[in-house]
């Protein structure tokens, strides 16, 4: 046999390994490949071109990254435009160990894919205070609540919610049979319809508006639906804490997901990178200018938020519905979160868990994030940035004066205060969370998730279930990485 045909033969029997490792996969929270026949096919070929480049390097990159590591892969490189990991958490070093988020930092029941990320990077969890009662400000009135059991207060409309969401699958909201008619309204169009109390209108402005990071006036009830569809379609389980999706916190916070993968990345992860150009995405390599040079890939990752692709030029242009999703996909809801640090959390003494809504001020919703051991006490909060200061020293007293109306005078003396306001850190936040309006996603939708060429598209929006969360964002790292395995399998490298 001549040297040609021995060069067929192997290469031959190369893909039929990665085949056979891929048919045999078993997906628990990720891929499980055979790595060591993936790997005889992923290290071969020219050095100077990689099998995978994955932008960007929050949770759903480098779930990505780890999950092609895991396989054998070592042809890929993950770059992110930021100078650090975790995309949209990160913590505030409050010293001593202790950390505040300033980003994404709960889970739940259901979020299975992060709860297995965390035992398997062995960061251990630890939940939320909330016992106690909440609190309400409504002009100069104070109203308390205690929640801490779960239940609502207005369970025949969120019944209702939840029993429309049985029909509207959060994989793709687009599909559900009444979907055009749905999507028509606004969630407060349809609480209006329901004649909902003053009171019950406040709790759902503020727990829709910091899940979805827009009133219910500007939010789309087919995505809301799609969400609450995620949460096995409950409502309480999508915006509560006990037994709910704010249930549970990671020990050292939520960002040391993303330093300890990075960890195992070496020189495979370049940061201060953006990515500027994306030169023949329809061809079988790709060009990728950066601010460090040129890369030269066979599949690329994009584990961006879908607006923040249209930061990159792309050359030829994207087909014009993806292109239409990406430039119409809304950016307005970055969110603020501010941070006081005490001595101690001195509320839980007065039987309350430091969650205070204000119905007409710049607090949204304040809550205990205190450490595990209550060491000191943190009071983290949502806040309305038109109407705080940007100045830090007039941000905290505002705020403190605040607390100081439900919690007593201690709340006046704060020994850290932190504000982060995700709007101006960075030009790579574009917003935090998907405040979709009717009438976007029956018509962009379907352009959410199908690659385009060699481009693969990532990160939480495109989650099948718990979109907008940090677990949908590890979901789809999972599936980004499982496509690029199965499109260089496909292309059998040469084969």
């Amino acid at each position: 046999m001549d040297s040609d045909s021995n060069e067929l033969s192997l290469s031959a029997r190369q893909r039929r390994l990665l085949l056979q490792a891929i048919g045999s996969a078993t997906l628990v929270g990720g891929i499980a490949l055979s790595g060591r026949a993936t790997a005889q096919v992923l290290r071969a070929g020219q050095d100077a071109v990689l099998d995978v480049v994955i932008i960007g390097a929050g949770l759903a990159g480098l779930t990505a990254a780890r999950d092609l590591q895991r396989a054998g892969c070592e042809s890929f490189a993950v770059l992110e435009a930021r100078d650090r990991v975790g995309g949209r958490t990160y913590n505030h070093d409050l010293g001593n160990g202790v950390i505040s988020e300033a980003g994404g930092q709960w889970i739940g029941p259901g979020q299975t894919a992060i709860f297995d990320l965390a035992r398997e990077l062995e960061v251990d969890t630890f939940p939320t205070y909330y016992q106690g009662k909440n609190v309400y400000l409504v002009g100069g009135a104070k109203y308390e609540e205690d929640l801490s059991s779960g239940q609502s207060a207005s369970s025949p409309i969120v019944e209702e919610l939840n029993r429309l969401a049985r029909g509207v699958p959060s994989k793709a909201p687009w599909t559900a049979t009444n979907a055009a008619a749905i999507d028509k309204l606004s969630v407060g169009q349809w609480l209006a319809q329901k004649g909902i109390s003053n009171e019950q209108r406040l709790s759902f402005d503020a727990s829709i508006g910091l899940t979805t990071g827009t009133p219910p006036s500007n939010l789309a009830l087919l995505h809301y639906l799609s969400l609450v569809n995620s949460a096995d379609c409950s409502m309480e389980k999508l915006e509560g804490f006990k037994g709910g999706a704010q249930e549970t916190r990671f020990v050292s916070g939520s960002q040391v997901l993303c330093t300890r993968m990075a960890e195992a990345l070496g020189d495979k992860l370049r940061l201060s990178c953006p990515v500027r150009r994306i030169v023949g995405w329809d061809r079988d390599v790709v060009e990728l200018h950066t601010d460090q040079g040129i890369l030269r890939t066979r599949q690329i990752i994009a584990a961006l938020h879908p607006a923040l692709c249209n930061q990159i030029v792309f050359d030829p242009p994207l087909p014009d519905g993806r292109a239409q999703l990406q430039r119409l996909w809304p950016s307005h809801a970055p969110m603020r979160k501010t941070v006081h640090v005490y001595k101690r959390p001195f509320w839980r003494e007065q039987g309350l868990n430091g969650q205070i809504t204000q119905a007409d001020g710049p607090l949204i919703l304040s809550y205990d994030n205190s450490p595990p051991d209550g060491s000191v006490g943190v009071l983290s909060a949502f806040v309305r940035t038109a109407q705080l200061p940007h100045d830090a020293q007039r941000a905290e007293s505002t705020l403190s004066a605040i607390y100081a109306q439900v919690l007593g005078t201690e709340a006046l003396q704060p020994t850290q205060f932190h504000d982060h306001d995700w709007g101006k850190v960075d030009p790579w936040t574009l917003t935090c969370v998907a405040s979709i309006p009717p009438g976007f996603l029956t018509k962009w939708g379907q352009y959410l998730t199908p690659p385009v060429g060699r481009l693969i598209w990532s990160g939480t929006e495109t989650a099948d279930i718990w979109a907008s969360s940090m677990d949908g964002a590890v979901r789809s790292g999972h599936r980004a990485a499982l496509e690029a395995l199965q499109a260089l399998a496909k292309a059998g490298r040469g084969a």
